[in-house]
């Protein structure tokens, strides 16, 4: 019977032994490597992800009368895009919505992947003379619901028009504002700020702005929504 180590010595069996120690050790290694670098672009994706602003309201920042890019969302992605903010604005704006109308498709209008919302609602309220206490509940379960999704808002207000009178104009236009504090919300005071009335930024009909128009609401709010996104990165930061 040979012996077991016939044929080598035991300084060739060494090194047998040490060369598939050194394989399994490299093979370790690389697999180690491998499950490493397979997680940082997963970080960098999730770091990279944009953010997701949704406009949610009305004709004014639906872009009414105007040309896709000349509407409200695209004029102030671009701009915030400008500035280094990574960022997609979708338009959930209608044409005509009351905050009633609002209320209603805010669900299926507001996505799962929407990381923060633009609320802009009243205008057609006040313009029908409906009742600002139900103008404001209407408000309330929209920030109800909000505030469910854990979404954070930038809520824009509204002014009455006159010619339903002081009483009417005072009771309404204190409903954003009151809202704003009561659920502690950013808040951009008078989304046609600068516009209104001004028959250069607006269209024939005196109430909607033209493209020039939407170009001074966003230069005016774009400091609001750049504290909108940075609630939106440090929670990120949060869950990171």
């Amino acid at each position: 019977m040979k012996p077991m180590f016939a044929g080598r010595n035991v300084l060739d069996w060494a090194q047998v032994v040490c060369a598939g120690a050194l394989v399994n050790t490299l093979a370790g290694l690389a697999l180690l490597t491998a499950a490493t670098f397979s997680i940082i672009p997963d970080a960098d994706a999730k770091a990279d992800k944009p953010i997701r602003i949704a406009a949610f309201g009305d004709s004014l920042s639906s872009g009414y009368g105007l040309r896709q890019s000349q509407a409200f969302p695209v004029q102030l992605q671009k701009e915030l895009k400008a500035r280094g903010h990574n960022v997609v604005v979708s338009n959930a704006g209608v044409a005509g919505d009351t905050t009633a109308a609002g209320l209603a498709r805010l669900d299926w209008s507001i996505g799962d992947d929407v990381d923060a919302v633009i609320l802009e609602f009243g205008a057609n309220d006040a313009l029908r003379g409906i009742d600002p206490k139900v103008t404001r509940e209407n408000m309330q379960k929209i920030l109800a619901k909000l505030k469910a999704r854990n979404i954070p808002v930038l809520l824009t207000g509204m002014r009455s028009p006159t010619n339903w009178g002081d009483t009417y104009a005072e009771d309404f236009d204190v409903i954003f504002p009151d809202l704003a504090k009561e659920h502690t919300l950013l808040f951009y005071p008078f989304f046609l700020e600068g516009v209104i009335l001004n028959a250069k930024l607006n269209q024939d009909d005196g109430m909607h702005p033209n493209a020039k128009g939407v170009t001074e609401i966003v230069r005016q709010i774009l400091p609001s929504v750049e504290e909108l996104i940075a609630k939106v990165e440090a929670r990120r930061a949060a869950k990171s």
